[in-house]
């Protein structure tokens, strides 16, 4: 089974969070430009954006990457997860109703998110992620 882990961050918390899903689940960690493979190509893989703005996904990057990937999703079992500095999750609980309706199977059918930097907690909870991933 092959696996990987494709996020965006600006401020180092969500590539943090990367680390440690990716860690946990023997995955390949890709910062969103860097990904150059096929999507096809993975059996599972976990999605990490933070909020940004209004609540939204990283506008340059990462929502052209993941519009494009979401055709691919059905049947495939993703994960989603983020940090955000503000608001209540509201573009966690967006996203994860989008890639639902795209046919992803979601694990533990929401997203993870961390507020601010990760703490010690937070992290536990990625790598907690990134092993059901890899099972």
């Amino acid at each position: 089974m092959k696996t990987a882990v494709i996020y965006w961050s600006g401020s180092g918390n969500t590539q943090a969070m990367a680390e440690a899903v990716a860690e946990a689940a023997g995955a390949d960690l890709f910062n969103v430009s860097e990904f150059s493979g096929n999507i096809d190509d993975y059996d599972r893989v976990a999605f990490g954006c933070p909020a940004m703005g209004a609540e939204e996904l990283e506008e340059s990057e990462f929502e052209p990457f993941f519009a494009g990937v979401e055709g691919k999703l059905s049947g495939k079992t993703i994960a989603l997860f983020g940090s955000y500095g503000w608001g209540d999750g509201e573009w966690m609980r967006s996203w994860v109703e989008r890639a639902k309706a795209a046919g992803a199977e979601m694990i533990d059918g929401e997203g993870l998110i961390a507020n601010e930097t990760p703490d010690d907690e937070a992290l536990e909870n990625c790598r907690a992620l990134g092993e059901k991933l890899a099972k």
